[in-house]
């Protein structure tokens, strides 16, 4: 008879499910946008061998931890990753792919701004290795990337993607809705031109006022006028589903959308509940070793993380996640995607299924919905996702 060790060395971990994905940080632009709450900063000097040595230093340390993993896709984020010199990503590709055995095909995606982008910096890139771009444009309308802090121009911004489309099968592009002064009518304008240029991925993101941000900062003085009302929102996202929907790019999560098969595999894998690392200040990782799941979380200002990976003492000590802990996350990251989740995944890691009756009572009145083994927000449900959430956590 086979020991019960064999048996769990064969049966899938549960991160598989999702995949296995590599993150890195970068954390310079070269201004701050108004809006926003990541982990970026400007800096006038950048050692650029002195970064490369340390993402090179924290690859070779996670290789160690989890070695022999099949990786799955690759995501430069920031930040404005396209402001790394080319040689940077190529060695830290390089040392990638000689540290882990790659998938077939596997997805190395580079975030970049209209203002950094340069002919022959995208062939390097390319070149190096990356096989898809995103790329944040936010506005086709000149007055308003100038209020959200952007230092391109809308022809900028499309001389980039013609650049990027170039160079690469693969790429995306963002815009914010619900900005100030926009009207129904314009938005769905702006989007019928950005779905005319889009290749095969759009993220159409909600302006949201971020507590900590210049933004956010005038809005609680009072000085952030123009904000469509809560209801104009609302209709804002009801027609980019449907606009989106036509055009066959329909919604595979919140606020991305994708012709089939172009979805971001990354990103992806986080709402899959797979396994990630993440390298780079602030950055955040789930790891799963000797069948536990730990959450990573890298020092957040740069020179500190920089500092420490040369000391060897890159983040903070790894947390230690409870099933339940894993079944909350599984169910917030999940319910966003179309695919919504597998309650009985769900009820192994929790030690308990979802409630039927409130499963039963959101069904009714349509915010979500059964598709074989699967449970998934509705439309509906999407647009009101925290609420959903709420009455699906209490019970956990």
């Amino acid at each position: 008879m086979r020991s019960a060790s064999w048996l769990q060395a064969v049966l899938p971990e549960d991160w598989q499910e999702g995949g296995f994905g590599l993150y890195v940080h970068w954390p310079f632009c070269e201004a701050k946008c108004p809006y926003c709450d990541f982990n970026s900063h400007v800096a006038r000097e950048i050692d650029q061998t002195r970064w490369c040595t340390a993402y090179l230093a924290e690859i070779d340390r996670y290789a160690a931890l989890v070695p022999g993993r099949v990786l799955n896709t690759v995501f430069f984020g920031g930040g404005t990753p396209s402001l790394m010199a080319p040689e940077t990503i190529a060695a830290l590709i390089e040392r990638i792919k000689a540290s882990w055995p790659m998938a077939n095909a596997p997805e190395i995606t580079l975030e970049a701004n209209p203002g950094s982008v340069e002919a022959g910096r995208f062939r390097a890139f390319a070149e190096a290795g990356v096989t898809r771009i995103s790329m944040g444009v936010q506005a086709l309308n000149d007055i308003d990337l100038k209020r959200l802090g952007r230092i391109h121009s809308v022809a900028e911004a499309r001389q980039a993607f013609d650049i990027a489309r170039e160079n690469f099968d693969r790429v995306s592009f963002d815009l914010i809705y619900a900005r100030q002064d926009q009207t129904l009518e314009a938005w769905k304008a702006e989007l019928r031109e950005a779905l005319a240029m889009a290749v095969d991925h759009l993220s159409l993101y909600q302006l949201t006022i971020e507590t900590g941000t210049a933004f956010g900062d005038r809005y609680a003085a009072g000085k952030l006028r123009g904000l469509p009302e809560d209801e104009t929102a609302a209709d804002m996202y009801e027609a980019t589903q449907e606009i989106c929907d036509a055009a066959g790019l329909p919604a595979y999560e919140v606020s991305n959308h994708a012709r089939p098969g172009s979805e971001s595999r990354h990103n992806l894998i986080y709402w899959r509940y797979g396994d990630y690392i993440g390298i780079g200040p602030g950055a955040h990782g789930r790891i799963t070793r000797n069948g536990q799941k730990h959450a990573t979380e890298a020092h957040r200002a740069p020179g500190r993380w920089l500092d420490s990976v040369e000391t060897a003492s890159s983040e903070r000590k790894p947390v230690r996640l409870s099933g339940q802990d894993q079944a909350v996350e599984y169910l917030l990251m999940g319910l966003r995607i179309s695919d919504g989740i597998d309650p009985g995944r769900f009820e192994k890691l929790a030690g308990q299924p979802l409630s039927p009756t409130v499963v039963d009572h959101l069904q009714q009145i349509g915010m979500i919905e059964s598709l074989g083994t699967r449970l998934r927000a509705t439309r509906a449900g999407r647009a009101v996702l925290n609420a959903v959430i709420r009455d699906l956590l209490p019970d956990v």
